[in-house]
């Protein structure tokens, strides 16, 4: 009977998160709207904000995201004029994503949001913080 504790949806670690993941994600939800952006381009974004001219599997690798998910990113991201995707000259299999100066412009107004997220959390910074930190050492722990 013990085990079958073990089951009940209160007692698992899986559940919060994924809950706290889908709320957060819908906070995000009216300030990407104002971008013409869904949160999974917003990722994308801020990786090439901090480093533009990534591979596609490097961006990938960020992200957690295998390339049949990225692609569809990278392809609504480049329709609405915020990236390019260019093959690499030495290695066409190889392909790159760069920030547009829309892109980079987009980069401005999203600075702004995380700073939104944070008030209509109502949490301190370094709960938020201590969170994250928490939760980072759980992921290395379990990343392949």
């Amino acid at each position: 009977m013990e085990n079958l504790k073990q089951l009940k949806l209160e007692n698992q670690i899986c559940f919060p998160l994924y809950v706290i993941a889908k709320e957060i994600t819908g906070l995000y939800r009216p300030f990407l709207d104002e971008l013409d952006i869904t949160y999974s381009q917003y990722l994308v974004m801020m990786v090439l904000w901090e480093n533009d001219g990534l591979t596609v599997s490097h961006i990938g690798d960020k992200l957690f995201l295998d390339s049949g998910t990225l692609t569809p990113l990278l392809k609504r991201l480049e329709a609405k004029g915020f990236i390019v995707r260019k093959r690499k000259k030495e290695d066409e299999r190889v392909v790159e994503a760069f920030l547009t100066e829309v892109g980079k412009q987009l980069q401005q107004k999203a600075c702004e949001i995380p700073k939104k997220i944070q008030q209509k959390i109502g949490i301190e910074p370094e709960d938020l913080i201590q969170l994250k930190d928490t939760i980072q050492k759980i992921l290395s722990k379990i990343e392949k």
